[in-house]
């Protein structure tokens, strides 16, 4: 099937193959007709399989056909990031119409936000907390909303925005077109979806063509063993652009911090940044100039970056819902991907949860032999330290790798092969 297949406009049409795609995914084949024919959808599917083009483009259509001054499309996400990835996709797409778009979140000038509402939008891209902030200052009209689009609305619940996201929706129409999105679908998301969903056509990817084209492996290492056996693989040539996570936001930052002591190209992406120094370790490790980038869950959720050849769980997720999450960053859209995990004693029970929720076991590897200690133990909390520039033999990314499209996980595409 060709995207001139779904009954897209030619604008669209034209769009997207500026872009330079032609064939749809699964979730876009499925969701696009449903949208366009205005059913409400209930979308299960995970990360990279191409589902923000999916509500985009038709919402996209019904607002060419239904010219307006008002905001008529309101999406919201969980984060920043994930925010900024949406709008700037739907930028790319409304480039030559009369459409105008704008993202919505904490971090930056709300005075700035709030005078483009006022000179004009259509679509409203947003993260719950700032919304409702503009909603109570009375600076932004949500009464002619037209499609509400909530993504990854698990994350909305783990992030506590629930209460946020029921209170925004009394401020809309009660007659609209509801488009709902997540991965995964806990009881507080199956009652939010029964709640504002009307007759929806549900949409349900086969979780396991997610986990496919990942290797599964695991380390049973001693916590104290952990960063050494961590600077030992990333210091490898064959390992490519990889995301590590760990539990904490202090974590992350001290471990960036020792990676990078031993030469490594490492940032961290955590809670604790400002708003530009999240956009520059974002930008940094899609560009190439860090091959490693440690994060949180939380940081985690919204990163749209092409050609992640590893993910390195340093600590346990607290579910097996979460370590999909976290290793579906890999080996998506027919790429392979190697999801490494650190697991210690106390660990082995829920390695066994998630060989269930894979249906296969993972491969338990053997600890190499590591090197003495030569750098600083991670603090799990925070401590001030001075920058220190990275010295010695950095690990290497590919041109290939480099030269992934940034919205190529938009469409759920990438390039064949070993990331």
């Amino acid at each position: 099937m060709k995207f001139n297949e779904l009954h897209l406009n030619d604008y669209l049409i034209k769009a997207v193959q500026r872009c330079g795609y032609t064939t749809p995914t699964p979730i876009q084949q499925q969701c696009i007709p449903f949208i366009l024919a205005g059913h409400d959808i209930l979308g299960l599917a995970q990360t990279g399989t191409g589902k923000t083009a999916a509500f985009i483009l038709p919402t996209i259509q019904h607002l060419m056909a239904h010219p307006g001054k008002q905001i008529k499309a309101l999406v919201i996400a969980p984060t920043r990031e994930l925010a900024e990835q949406i709008n700037d996709f739907t930028q790319t797409i409304i480039k030559h119409s009369r459409l105008q778009s704008l993202a919505v979140y904490g971090g930056v000038s709300k005075a700035a936000q709030i005078a483009k509402i006022r000179r004009g939008v259509d679509i409203v891209i947003a993260c719950p907390g700032r919304l409702l902030d503009i909603c109570n200052d009375k600076a932004i009209d949500l009464s002619q909303v037209d499609v509400l689009i909530l993504d990854e609305a698990d994350h909305m619940f783990d992030k506590g925005f629930l209460p946020d996201i029921r209170r925004i929706i009394r401020l809309l129409p009660v007659k609209r077109q509801n488009l709902v999105f997540s991965a995964t679908m806990p009881d507080e998301i199956k009652q939010l979806a029964e709640n504002i969903l009307v007759n929806p056509k549900t949409v349900q990817l086969n979780p396991s063509r997610s986990v496919r084209n990942i290797s599964h492996s695991v380390f049973t290492i001693d916590q104290a063993q952990k960063t050494r056996l961590l600077v030992q693989l990333l210091a490898d040539e064959a390992m490519g652009t990889t995301l590590v996570f760990t539990r904490t936001k202090h974590k992350a930052k001290n471990l960036a911090r020792v990676l990078a002591q031993t030469g490594l190209k490492a940032t961290s992406l955590q809670g604790n940044l400002s708003q530009s120094k999240r956009q520059q370790a974002l930008s940094g490790f899609k560009d190439g100039t860090y091959t490693v980038l440690v994060a949180t869950d939380i940081a985690a959720r919204g990163i749209d970056v092409t050609g992640i050849s590893h993910v390195i769980n340093y600590d346990m997720p607290d579910t097996a819902e979460a370590y999909i999450h976290r290793t579906g960053r890999t080996g998506r859209a027919g790429c392979t991907g190697d999801a490494l995990t650190f697991a210690t004693s106390e660990d082995r029970r829920l390695i066994r949860v998630i060989e269930r929720s894979l249906n296969k076991p993972m491969s338990q590897l053997d600890l190499p032999q590591l090197p003495a200690v030569q750098h600083q133990p991670v603090q799990t909390t925070a401590r001030p330290h001075k920058n220190t520039r990275p010295a010695g033999k950095s690990s290497q990314v590919s041109r290939k790798q480099q030269r992934c499209a940034s919205n190529a996980n938009i469409f759920g595409l990438a390039q064949r092969g070993k990331n």
